[in-house]
């Protein structure tokens, strides 16, 4: 599986509000929007999601990965 195509299975798997929230503090941190942060994580060029994460989100995104079984792709 790609990184896009896990990226979105996470994305899939997790409540509308935290997906918006990642998506949000991605956008805010690469000064675009949440539909272009989702763009850019499920592009066929992306990289894994947490890369494109800033703390304090990236640590309560991985945490939220592994208890989804899906950290150590």
């Amino acid at each position: 599986m790609m990184l896009n195509e896990r990226n979105e299975k996470f994305l899939s798997v997790i409540d509308g509000d935290t997906k918006a929230a990642i998506l949000e503090s991605i956008a805010g941190h690469y000064g675009i929007t949440a539909e272009q942060a989702f763009a850019e994580v499920a592009d066929e060029q992306a990289e894994h999601l947490l890369d494109y994460m800033v703390e304090p989100m990236r640590t309560a995104a991985s945490v939220l990965m592994q208890s989804h079984g899906m950290r150590g792709w």
